[in-house]
């Protein structure tokens, strides 16, 4: 045992040598937009808005506007665990030009912290579109919301930046958002004594993305972009987000796709898992209503938010989104929204690499037993046997085991993504299933929770979880497909669009043949369920009505 955490030292070393590598470029994008009243800007670059005209910055032929706000107010001192406000109109002139700084959120490793500068005034976008130099055209839009658990993450981040990506595929305009996370913007308050001035705070973060949402709907015509034609896009909780949104009243308007990597209706919680969380933050502090908690030294109140780890996602809370998110779905409540959606091979690697081997085996004992009180004696029986059976050196060699690995890829990511799949097909909408298979150079990483996404973002000097650049022309065949869905709604490409050259046709998704295509690095191809083996139906799927916590 001894070795393998000498070896996780060695593998946590390097991942923070990368990191450190990028610290420079990252700090380097943040700087303070100002108001322009000189008229000295470059008119070609500037863009009029409701809430102003911003002016951005060239890179190699891509254009990007950078910190535009969405709101009309940050939400900070009395607007704290308040429903964003919407812009009002302006006539001035603002820079475009810097990342506004990221949500607040729980670093305690200083060192991490410092690759983001925070601010509960985070309510802010960025664009990235090719220069035209006469184009005329409307452009799909693409909209990247950022996973991170509902806690931690942000639109700065090195491998998310997307001038690389507009430069290969300028036929595409490109949107990332920011909303509140954490205990800014997941926290339930209502049950407090003057908690009803609070109604929505269990769900902030999303109201904020509807708010972005809403924003780009009137202001993306002027940057060129189709508001007719808008596809959401995300990942880990980013991913679950862009399933969530669908539900949400009125949100049809504002998108007509989805791209959700590894992320469900999985990663959202109960009233009362969410109480529970609230009330052991306001047993630690001593605090007994929402005024007590809004005289707290922030800063010690975000840091001490991180006992309450991957417990604080969105709220199935019946008001804005669902009791049953499946159940809207199997109704048919998003049945004309396209959808395309996958997972990785070993989610849970990411995971185990995160917490350290002896780490994540306490955290993974602790789900698991949690788990198991949920079931009946019947289901317990059922996950036992599936432990038994495919649990044994799952993402391991030489020995090392994790035994609820497998459980836990199962519960969190393949069962949920294809309930929902086989949800939307059987209401009559139209969804794309896909499995990524490229595996990381990091030792039990392999083809790890977010592992993908230096390959879709076309940043492959970025290996901060892969340990190494992904093929470029099967990256760039991804990319391809991701923008080809973004235009048409199928991600299939024909030979003489492919990067690779080879003809990939993407079979929608049907509850028979249960087809999907298999991101293999070096054979894309699709591969039917049946064949791949990869969800338990039997003692797994279950485990959906479950959800993660």
């Amino acid at each position: 045992m001894s070795e393998v955490k000498n070896n996780s030292r060695v593998i946590l070393a390097e991942h923070m040598d990368s990191v450190n590598k990028n610290r420079a470029k990252l700090q380097a994008l943040y700087g303070e937009n100002k108001r322009i009243t000189d008229g000295s800007y470059d008119k070609a670059l500037a863009v009029k808005c409701i809430n102003g005209t911003f002016v951005g910055k060239e890179t190699d032929g891509v254009i990007a506007y950078k910190g535009i706000p969405f709101t009309g107010k940050p939400p900070i001192g009395e607007l704290r665990w308040k429903a964003p406000v919407d812009v009002v109109t302006d006539d001035g002139v603002y820079e475009a030009y810097y990342n506004a700084k990221c949500a607040r959120q729980m670093m305690s490793d200083t060192e991490t912290a410092s690759l983001y500068y925070q601010s509960e005034d985070c309510l802010y976008l960025n664009i990235w579109k090719a220069k035209d130099e006469n184009g005329s055209e409307k452009k799909p839009v693409i909209v990247w919301i950022h996973g991170g658990a509902f806690e931690l993450g942000g639109t700065v981040e090195p491998v998310t930046e997307c001038t690389n990506f507009v430069r290969e595929n300028p036929d595409v305009i490109v949107v990332s958002i920011a909303y509140r996370i954490g205990v800014f913007g997941f926290f339930h308050l209502s049950h407090l004594p003057d908690g009803g001035d609070y109604p929505d705070a269990q769900n902030l973060g999303l109201m904020d993305q509807m708010m972005a949402l809403k924003w780009v709907h009137e202001n993306i015509a002027g940057f060129g972009g189709d508001p007719g034609n808008v596809t959401l896009w995300g990942e880990s909780a980013g991913a679950a987000s862009v399933i969530l949104l669908p539900l949400i009243k009125g949100s049809h308007k504002y998108f007509h796709r989805v791209i959700a990597q590894s992320g469900s209706p999985v990663f959202t919680r109960t009233p009362e898992a969410a109480i529970a969380c609230t009330n052991e933050m306001m047993d630690m502090f001593g605090c007994k209503t929402v005024a007590d908690l809004q005289k707290l030294d922030m800063d010690k109140f975000v840091e001490a938010s991180g006992v309450l780890g991957l417990r604080v996602w969105a709220q199935r809370d019946g008001n804005l989104l669902p009791l049953d998110p499946y159940d809207e779905y199997a109704k048919g409540a998003a049945k004309d929204i396209d959808i395309l959606q996958g997972c990785n091979k070993d989610e849970l690697g990411f995971f185990i690499i995160g917490m350290g081997l002896e780490g994540y085996n306490v955290w993974a004992a602790d789900r698991k037993a949690k788990k198991l009180k949920q079931l009946s004696e019947k289901e317990k029986a059922l996950v036992e046997g599936f432990c038994r059976e495919w649990g044994e050196d799952y993402l391991y060699d030489k020995g090392e085991k994790a035994n609820s690995a497998a459980l836990f890829d199962q519960i969190v990511f393949i069962a949920p993504l294809f309930r929902l799949c086989e949800n939307q097909t059987n209401a009559g909408g139209k969804t794309f299933a896909y499995f990524f298979t490229p595996e990381s150079s990091v030792q039990y990483v392999r083809s790890g929770h977010s592992v993908e996404l230096s390959a879709v973002f076309a940043h492959p000097e970025v290996a901060d979880e892969t340990g190494r650049a992904f093929d470029e022309t099967f990256s760039k065949t991804m990319r391809k497909m991701w923008v080809q869905f973004a235009k048409t709604g199928d991600p299939s490409l024909s030979a003489d669009i492919s990067p690779d050259g080879k003809a990939h046709e993407w079979p929608v998704y049907d509850t028979g043949n249960r087809e999907m295509m298999v991101l293999d690095e070096f054979d894309i191809h699709t591969e039917k369920e049946s064949e791949k083996k990869l969800l338990d139906w039997d003692r797994t799927y279950f485990l959906t009505k479950y959800y993660c916590i």
